[in-house]
């Protein structure tokens, strides 16, 4: 009888300890891995096309058109993110008002950080020969702005080379060298920038505009390097169709000669129409890079309803960029 009494104690004092070793168990099991958040696509809202993308820091910044009827396109906003994913919108950081010679059609803005000064390169006026307008410089202190005038005049007023001054890309080449592309009318010019923005540096030949014109270029210009080569991106079509896209080629220098790769960015009709104009983001110290462009949802059809995506974009071991599969998902977050 005491024995049975004990061992009955005994279960009652490891029972609650085995149950509670159970539990405890239970609990510090891993819980499924949620899904990755991602940014869908837009990436905010609003109708915004020709988006500047850059990494200032430790955030993301993208400064698109205000897609608006060109006397509505009279000022800029800008967003940024820690992740691709929560956006913060920057309203109106340059206008008409601190631009005087400005009074429409404000686009497709460019944006630098040299030394301790934000620079912002937009087009503005929709100029043909003749009319006051093109490519002008604004600066600020901070990426948000504001940004003010730093001319007062347009940096490029005048027709080159039959390139209308719009669709300004600003680079830096790896001898520190800042050139400009720009040009609509289907045609690219290249310039050598001042280090002060102020004007243009002369070519070793004299000349101040360069063509470098490829197959097929429409507007919309962009280059970065990658393995030692430089990447030329453009638009194709026209921004108003559904057929507006994005092709490429590779060189060895800046000036080219550039022979078109083929097209890597185009409409998917089951997700949207008129992908183009873009620009592209490479996570620092890595192979990793996005491309970001606008587009037209298909229940839009009014030319200036569109919006800002991103994408994934890929290179094959020879260096090629692939085909981009323009989603709906759009990408996971990613901090810097």
């Amino acid at each position: 009888m005491k024995n049975l009494l004990l061992l009955t104690v005994l279960l009652g004092l490891l029972l609650p300890q085995a149950l509670l070793a159970q539990t405890t168990k239970t609990a510090v099991k891993p819980k499924p891995t949620a899904a990755a958040a991602q940014s869908g696509n837009p990436i905010f809202p609003g109708w915004y096309a020709d988006p500047e993308a850059i990494i200032f820091g430790k955030q993301y910044w993208v400064y698109p058109t205000y897609s608006a009827p060109y006397n509505q396109q009279v000022l800029m906003d800008a967003f940024s993110s820690p992740d691709l994913v929560h956006w913060t919108k920057h309203p109106r950081i340059v206008d008409t008002a601190s631009v005087k010679w400005a009074k429409r059609a404000m686009w497709a803005p460019s944006v630098i950080k040299k030394d301790s000064k934000y620079f912002l390169f937009f087009g503005a006026n929709d100029v043909h020969e003749g009319e006051i307008g093109g490519i002008g410089v604004a600066v600020a202190d901070r990426p948000e702005g504001p940004f003010k005038d730093l001319l007062g005049k347009p940096l490029v007023g005048n027709i080159h080379n039959g390139a209308q001054p719009i669709d300004q890309f600003v680079f830096q080449d790896k001898d520190g060298q800042y050139y400009l592309l720009y040009g609509g009318w289907s045609h690219c010019n290249m310039a050598r920038l001042k280090p002060d923005f102020t004007g243009f540096l002369p070519f070793p030949d004299g000349s101040t505009f360069k063509e470098i014109t490829p197959q097929n270029y429409v507007e919309g210009p962009l280059m970065f390097q990658r393995g030692g080569k430089y990447y030329f991106m453009w638009s194709e079509g026209g921004w108003t169709g559904p057929n507006y896209s994005v092709a490429y080629a590779v060189a060895d220098s800046p000036l080219g000669p550039w022979q078109r790769a083929g097209r890597i960015l185009q409409q998917d009709p089951k997700v949207a129409t008129g992908a183009g104009h873009h620009s592209v983001l490479q996570v620092p110290g890595t192979d990793e890079w996005y491309i970001v462009y606008h587009r037209r949802p298909l229940t839009e059809t009014d030319q200036n309803h569109r919006v800002t995506c991103i994408d994934r974009m890929y290179f094959d071991a020879q260096g090629r960029i692939q085909p981009v599969k323009i989603t709906e998902e759009g990408v996971a977050a990613r901090k810097l």
